[in-house]
């Protein structure tokens, strides 16, 4: 395999990884990690239109949720407490 290989398979393991783990809040991972999903499907959105593929914000937070984003937030965002 190929780094960029090796990269995707990472990127597809971790995309996977929080689809799974809808439990972990986006402000969980913000706090801990310093990046969320959001995050991620902003940078997947932008190394795509560097590329010179079209694809929008929300296309991208689908790929990353694996849903539509919307969707995503009623099914499993909770309500962020209070000292946050």
């Amino acid at each position: 395999m190929t780094k960029i290989e090796l990269e995707a398979a990472a990127f597809r393991r971790l995309v996977s990884h929080l689809q799974e783990r809808t439990d972990v809040q986006n402000i969980d991972l913000m706090n801990l990690a310093g990046f969320c999903r959001n995050c991620l499907s902003k940078w997947y959105a932008e190394a795509a239109n560097e590329s010179g593929l079209d694809l929008s914000k929300d296309d991208a937070r689908e790929r990353v949720y694996g849903m539509p984003y919307d969707e995503w937030k009623a099914q499993y965002q909770t309500p962020l407490p209070e000292d946050q």
